[in-house]
């Protein structure tokens, strides 16, 4: 579930469509890496192409550059974020928030690393294929269009202690 803020935007926020955050957990040699993916579905009432435009205002208003590059954000103390909790997660970007549901490994590497490494691409979802499919989620994270199109930032993670 993700909404968007209602404040005055210039662009059409709807054009957004549905917004879908996925998370896994990425190997190397130093460990577990907490990857998360998000993405529109491409269904805003203008159709995938403005889909697009809107995620780059979206990113932009929270100054994101969907450029590729990777920008280091986890050590800064700002509005942007995620907080996992157990079974659940929330990102948070100004003017967007997310909820959604992790698999163990991936909260088990946050714990490990303390940020996620966020990919939010203006590259809509494939069309037809469910969100969350692994083997979609592979191709679509390791095409270099997806990655080209996308705003790379290490965010800050905090968990929080179970009571």
């Amino acid at each position: 579930m993700s909404t968007t803020s209602t404040a005055a935007q210039p662009w059409n926020s709807a054009d957004l469509g549905s917004v879908v955050v996925m998370a896994w957990r990425g190997e190397t040699p130093d460990g577990g890496i907490p990857f998360l993916l998000a993405c529109s579905l491409g269904n805003g009432p203008s159709g995938p192409d403005a889909t697009a435009d809107a995620v780059r205002h979206l990113l932009r208003g929270a100054g994101l550059s969907p450029a590729g590059r990777l920008v280091d954000a986890s050590e800064e103390t700002g509005p942007s974020g995620v907080v996992v909790v157990p079974g659940a997660a929330s990102l948070t970007l100004p003017g967007f928030d997310a909820q959604f549901v992790p698999p163990p490994k991936w909260a088990d590497a946050v714990g490990e690393r303390g940020h996620v490494h966020l990919v939010f691409t203006t590259r809509p979802w494939p069309s037809g294929a469910e969100p969350g499919d692994l083997a979609t989620l592979d191709a679509f994270t390791s095409d270099q269009d997806t990655l080209r199109s996308a705003a790379h930032v290490l965010l800050p993670a905090r968990t929080l202690p179970t009571g």
